[in-house]
């Protein structure tokens, strides 16, 4: 399998899946093919499985502050393209109220293939995540913090929480996002892998076997990607600040650049037990921020706030090297202030009104376009 895991090292790449929404009724619209149309001056707006979402993708940038304003301005160009039909756009982990019953599929041999393959499975996968790929230089280097990234999946579930209702109703869950997805296949956590070696052996078992068609079949919430050259993090959902998506990307890429020395310095990475991360996993996306996750380094379960304000020290001295100090702060602000989910359950325990709700995604996504 070709790849491209030459470098240069800690780049850094933002995907967001952002809602088309009609600015009247705060309904999704399926109205993609009419916000495309010429390229932003740099990054991508494209189109996903649904026609009322839309994703922006940033180019490869060298740094986190430059991701940060490439990411700014791609909202506030899809912002503009939406109003130019009369409509605008909105950022969450799911719609509050919305029903994947009345989406429409994108007209593309892919994503119909999606649903002649999936069925239901397919077409109720209404959620909008954001994902952060980040430069590698090596292959066998690129498996080893894959499989790293697997201890901090829960924690970044935890933080990016923003899904608390679905089709009408609060779920109990921070993030729905998180089991709506879960009944696709191949996604959650990662097997582990033995190396480069291993990785694309099994893959190329599978594409031999006609299961899947290539690796971007695989949706994990971590997965290498060899034609980008990139480790892929693709736990998240969507963040309605604009700065909170920044600050999880600083905390991403500093990850990355802490567990790839610990490989260059030990070849490998402690295995925790897969049950246990799983575990992990669901009690962040029923909790959020208030999860208690198992510690692998303590034997106990401890509270995530606890867990990312030692975590953000320890990664202080990487995030002045990648230069992301400023952006690796804004975790800070989120454990203060609360993520998504806490300020939707906030906005909703109020008048239980849905539509105030999601005037409020709207306006606050607003905010991080200028608009």
């Amino acid at each position: 399998m070709e790849h491209h895991f030459q470098g240069p090292r800690y780049t850094v790449g933002v995907e967001e899946e952002l809602m088309i929404v009609d600015p009247a009724s705060l309904d999704l619209v399926s109205a993609i093919d009419s916000i495309l149309g010429a390229e932003p001056p740099s990054g991508t707006i494209q189109p996903e499985l649904l026609e009322s979402v839309l994703e922006i993708a940033t180019s490869p940038c060298p740094d986190v502050p430059a991701a940060a304003a490439e990411l700014s301005a791609l909202r506030s160009f899809a912002s503009e393209r939406a109003q130019g039909q009369g409509l605008v756009i909105g950022a969450g982990g799911t719609h509050p109220f919305a029903r994947w019953e009345d989406q429409r599929v994108v007209g593309a041999d892919r994503y119909r293939g999606l649903v002649r393959y999936l069925g239901f499975v397919a077409r109720q996968e209404l959620v909008f995540g954001m994902h952060v790929h980040v430069g590698m230089a090596d292959a066998d280097e690129t498996i080893a913090v894959a499989n790293g990234l697997r201890r901090y999946v829960p924690l970044l579930i935890a933080l990016s929480a923003n899904s608390p209702l679905w089709r009408g109703k609060a779920t109990g869950l921070m993030s729905s996002r998180v089991p709506i997805f879960r009944s696709f296949p191949r996604v959650g956590l990662p097997p582990h892998f033995d190396g480069w070696g291993d990785f694309e052996r099994r893959v190329e078992t599978m594409i031999g076997a006609g299961l899947i068609e290539d690796y971007t079949y695989l949706w994990y919430d971590v997965r290498p990607h060899p034609r980008l050259g990139t480790v892929e993090v693709r736990a998240m959902d969507c963040q309605t600040r604009v700065e909170h998506t920044v600050a999880l990307t600083a905390l991403i890429v500093c990850l990355v650049k802490l567990l790839t020395e610990r490989a260059q310095a030990s070849g490998a990475l402690p295995e925790p037990a897969w049950e246990i991360l799983d575990e992990n996993r669901w009690l962040a996306a029923r909790h959020g921020l208030e999860a208690e996750l198992f510690d692998f380094d303590t034997g106990t379960r401890r509270g995530v706030r606890e867990v990312t304000a030692e975590l953000t020290q320890a990664l202080a001295p990487h995030a002045r090297e990648l230069r992301c100090e400023h952006e690796l702060e804004g975790i800070d602000d989120l454990l203060r202030n609360g993520n998504g989910a806490a300020r939707q359950q906030m906005v909703f325990d109020a008048n239980h009104d849905l539509r105030e709700l999601m005037a409020e995604i709207v306006a606050i996504t607003a905010r991080g376009t200028g608009a």
